[in-house]
């Protein structure tokens, strides 16, 4: 009797390894993608980065984005700006913005302080403040110089421009020329307004600006 009960649990114990033996194998775990860029670019600032106006696929990030990667410089361009920000408002987001990882900052913002005569040192300590922020991160940062219109008098508006060269060079950052350089007061590059710029005026502007970010490209390659 105990001979036939082993006989049968064998028998079930060989069928079961057999059923084992022809099930399918368990799929590997999906690949991961490796992403096609090298790094992230963040576009930050206000309408004039957002790109009020046109189609994103116009504004300057997007631009900027394409007209790298024809130079063989594949990295991604986050387009994080917002209309009516102030430098204020960027302070204020900037932890949200290192959410993003960027690897470089292109940091344009101080026209609406300009526009509403928010005091020049309030400006500068604020921008000031947003580059540290992101230097503490190993974010590299390209500043855009802005200039505003001289109907607040000489003394603010060479106040306001003095702010940008004086971060950079305190901070040891990359400086553009005024954003908007070859762009402002061209009627056929600014949109009715004449203050957010066209299309072909976004072109004119990451044309300016391209050299300045090859420059932060390469030192981000170095590290």
């Amino acid at each position: 009797m105990k001979t036939f009960k082993t006989i049968i649990f064998l028998a079930l114990l060989f069928s079961l390894l057999i059923q084992g033996c022809g099930e399918e194998p368990a799929p590997p775990p999906p690949a991961t993608v490796a992403p096609d860029y090298e790094g992230t670019i963040v576009a930050v600032g206000d309408s004039l980065t957002e790109g009020l106006g046109v189609e994103e696929e116009f504004a300057y990030p997007a631009v900027l984005e394409r007209k790298l990667r024809a130079r063989g410089y594949p990295y991604q361009v986050v387009n994080a700006g917002i209309s009516g920000e102030t430098s204020s408002g960027t302070l204020a987001r900037i932890n949200w913005i290192l959410t993003l990882n960027p690897d470089i900052v292109i940091l344009v913002i101080g026209a609406n302080d300009g526009f509403r005569g928010i005091d020049p040192d309030l400006i500068k300590t604020n921008i000031h403040k947003i580059v540290k922020e992101l230097k503490d991160k190993n974010v590299i940062v390209v500043l855009g110089a802005m200039q505003i219109v001289q109907n607040l008098g000489k003394d603010y508006t060479t106040a306001f421009a003095s702010i940008y060269p004086e971060i950079a060079r305190s901070e040891n950052i990359i400086l553009t020329p005024f954003f908007l350089k070859g762009v402002a007061a061209d009627r056929k590059l600014n949109q009715a307004d004449g203050i957010p710029p066209t299309a072909d005026g976004y072109q004119v502007i990451v044309d300016n600006i391209i050299p300045y970010v090859v420059e932060a490209i390469k030192l981000h390659r170095q590290r």
